[in-house]
Order: C-alpha cells, then structure tokens, then sequence
C-alpha cells in the first residue's frame, strides 16, 4: 500500500508542479469548462482499449484518466471548492455505506435483493442531504443512447416490469415493426419518429433478453459493415472502378464478394 500512495503523490506532485505559474503554459491555461472535452476523450480511448484488449494500451488509458480526474479536482481545490482527500474520503465513505452487507451486518440473499438495496440506500442518502429524491430512471442524458436505454430497461426489470420470455419480446418486435410500417405508408413523420424509436428500444430489450450488450452489438455490427465496405472499395480499385461510378447491382456483387472473401 505504500507503493501506491508514493506513486499516487507523485503524480499529484506532478500536476501541481504543471500548475505553478512556471509550470506549463498549457496545463496553467485550463479551466473546468475547458477541460471536460478531455475528461471525455480520455474515456472513451480507455474504453476502445477494453474492446481491443490491448493490455498495454489500457494500463496507459486508465494513466492517462487517472491523470485528468486529478487535474480536474486540482482545478476545483484552486477555487477552493473541495480538495482531493475530501474527494477520496467522500467516494470510500459511500462504498462502506452501500455495501452493509460486507462492511455491517446485513444479510442479502439475491442479485435482485442486492439491487433493491442499493437503490434504498442511494434514496436515503438523498434525503438525508435534503434532496429530493430523483426518479429511478436519473441516468444522464449525455450516455450514448443505447447504453442510456439498456440502462433504464433493465432498471425497470429490478422493479418487476419484465417480459416472461425471449419469444415475448420478438412478439413486440414485430408488432412495432407493424406500427412503424404503418407510420410510413401514412407519411407521418412524427409518428415514423415516435415509432423507430420504439422499435429501437425493444432491439435493446431484445439484446438485454439475449444476454447481450446493445452499445458493444451495434460496435461489432458497424466494425464489420466497415470493414466488408472498406473491402468493396479495395476490389473496385483492383479492377479500376470506384465505387461512386458502380450502380448497385455492380455494388451488390462486391458486397457478396467482400463477404465472401472474410
């Protein structure tokens, strides 16, 4: 453990150090507001490093994200906001108080059990803090829509609002597939709207149903659509054609092919 802390201040030695008014002139430049772009970069280069499985490009990833989430507290201890062990002893403080079942006496029994807890507990906090609590959908609205409607689905599931089977939700697939058809026969771009929406969400159930994560099934749909695409214009090429000059049945052969040749 002292290995960790040494290591841990050092790197807030180091931020420090690029904060100073001799440090770096782009580091001293920063802003809470003009760092958040970063924050979210760094995330989700961290989080193209878990889907490769690139060891070594996570462990610089998580360095790297590690990094900024100590300059941004930095930036708020400037303004005398709050400081890092604050930080830290808020984030431990909160694990022990919604883990009672490893750290107290409470005794859970199921997933299920375990998640009604849980929730409890984030709603006593709440109200302790004098806050309203918030409704049990108070996800961001900034998560990518996919992983933001798995969420919520299966949030509602914790609740007792569940489909019986997977037969049942292909059911409601076909019958949003009905009401979307519908929609456009119609013309009705508010209800096309309202009802590829719905369709979208039941994918997710279906994908969540199946044992699936909707965001890392429409990454590996789109990483192999590219890559059969990227293939059909190496073809083309081959044969001295560009795809912008091919009608689709010409299009259509090279995208059997390029299936073919994975």
């Amino acid at each position: 453990m002292k290995e960790i802390g040494d290591k841990f201040s050092r790197l807030v030695q180091i931020i420090s150090r690029l904060r100073q008014p001799d440090g770096c002139p782009w580091d001293r430049k920063q802003t809470v507001d003009s760092f958040r772009p970063y924050l979210i970069e760094e995330l989700h280069e961290l989080l193209e490093a878990i889907d490769l499985d690139d060891r070594q490009m996570i462990k610089e990833e998580m360095g790297d994200l590690f990094f900024q989430i100590i300059f941004l507290t930095i930036l708020y201890e400037e303004q005398h906001s709050f400081t890092l062990p604050e930080v830290l002893e808020c984030i431990a403080d909160k694990m022990i108080g919604r883990h009672p079942h490893v750290f107290g006496d409470t005794v859970i029994n199921s997933e299920k059990e375990l998640r009604s807890n849980w929730n409890r507990i984030k709603k006593s906090e709440k109200i302790e803090k004098g806050q309203q609590p918030g409704s049990i959908f108070s996800f961001p609205r900034s998560l990518p829509a996919l992983m933001r409607a798995q969420r919520v689905s299966a949030r509602a599931v914790s609740s007792g609002f569940e489909w019986p089977d997977l037969e049942a939700v292909l059911e409601k697939l076909e019958e949003e597939i009905a009401e979307l058809r519908e929609a456009l026969n119609q013309q009705d771009q508010d209800g096309i709207e309202e009802e590829i929406g719905d369709l979208m969400f039941t994918l997710v159930n279906v994908a969540r149903k199946a044992g699936l994560d909707s965001e890392i099934t429409l990454q590996k749909a789109t990483d192999k659509f590219t890559g059969r695409f990227t293939r059909m214009a190496e073809l083309a090429t081959m044969t001295g054609d560009s795809l912008e000059n091919l009608d689709i049945t010409a299009l259509q052969l090279l995208w059997d092919r390029a299936k073919q040749d994975e």
